[in-house]
């Protein structure tokens, strides 16, 4: 028998101290990163939600020429909320160089002889059917005629726009593949070169080729060849630099949150089916910020409008691939490359 001096055999030894510090840290990481995930998925249910709720002409710029008390009268109609930006020209020809430069979406030019209604479908088809639908109403009021004069149309293979509403997942895709495939086979700080140099080479090659499909194959692209190929290519060297810089600093997480936010926020921003001025006005101008919207301004500009209007999207997308460099620069001076590297489920 035991003396109630004798020590208890199997004390209780309580919470080991030692194991407490990681237990609390890991979850504050699994709360971060649940907390993460559900911020992410509500952005990206408003990237697809909202534009469709709210969507509809948000200060689209159209122009009017004619007698002054029609274009006075149209004015007055269209001023109530935000929906149209109207501009009064003098001449229907001074109407028609603005569409062509792109200063405003379509317009109407009332005449004697009747309305003569200017869209640039290529531009904006849902403003080009409600330009159209303005001017029947317009010419059902003056007793008169509409005439439809489209300056920068589909081509004659492709009238609805059917390619160039297709070629935005292409251009997202041909961004995140390369990245992650060549991040797959040269992994490692030593890779980020090659990597670099890969995905440059790759959207020159991609380009080409989705811009002769899109313009040869199935019609759906008119304009200059060679620009439009090197334009698709920038806006894709835009995007996969980029994930090639955030998979050099942060690894496979780096590559997984960029094409996420390029797929499910700059897909649906893009306004490449309907035209930027279809989106509220928010986020339109988000959607141009971002490489797929972008491009997506860059390809039509190149396509349709002989060039006019791309410096800007341009320019975004070169800062864009400026900034996919400096990561990988950053990530080679850091090391970021070999933990990056460590993160990705790649084999050396």
């Amino acid at each position: 028998m035991s003396s109630l001096s004798d020590p208890d055999p199997d004390p209780d030894p309580g919470p080991d101290p030692g194991t407490s510090a990681p237990r609390r840290g890991t979850g504050r990481r699994l709360a971060a990163v649940v907390l993460g995930m559900t911020a992410l998925i509500t952005v990206m249910l408003c990237a697809f939600a909202l534009p469709g709720v709210n969507g509809g002409p948000h200060d689209v710029p159209i122009g009017v020429t004619g007698p002054e008390q029609i274009t006075r009268a149209v004015q007055q109609k269209l001023a109530a909320g935000d929906a149209w930006d109207i501009t009064v020209y003098d001449t229907p020809g001074a109407l028609r160089a603005a569409v062509r430069d792109r200063a405003v979406v379509g317009g109407l030019a009332a005449t004697d002889g009747g309305v003569d209604v200017y869209t640039a479908t290529a531009g904006g088809p849902m403003a080009a059917g409600a330009l159209t639908t303005m001017g029947d109403t317009l010419a059902a009021q003056q007793r008169v005629r509409a005439t439809v004069h489209d300056l920068a149309p589909f081509p004659e293979d492709d009238p609805r726009g059917a390619g160039l509403s297709s070629a935005a997942l292409p251009m997202i895709f041909g961004g995140i593949f390369p990245a992650v495939v060549l991040g797959r086979l040269f992994p490692g700080r030593g890779g980020l070169r090659v990597r670099l140099l890969g995905v440059l080479l790759f959207s020159l090659v991609a380009g080409a080729a989705v811009t002769a499909l899109l313009q040869y194959g199935t019609g759906s692209l008119n304009g200059d060849y060679p620009l439009t190929a090197l334009g698709l290519a920038l806006g894709m060297a835009a995007l996969s630099t980029t994930l090639v810089g955030l998979g050099a600093l942060l690894g496979f997480a780096g590559i997984g949150l960029g094409a996420a936010v390029m797929m499910f926020l700059g897909n649906p921003l893009s306004g490449l089916a309907t035209g930027p001025h279809w989106l509220p006005a928010g986020w339109a101008a988000l959607g141009r910020l971002l490489p797929p919207g972008a491009s997506g301004d860059l390809l039509c500009a190149n396509a349709f409008f002989d060039g006019t209007g791309a410096g800007t999207p341009a320019l975004v997308l070169t800062a864009w691939v400026v900034l996919g460099t400096l990561l990988v620069l950053v990530a080679g001076r850091t090391g970021g490359g070999r933990r990056g590297t460590a993160a990705t489920p790649a084999t050396a």
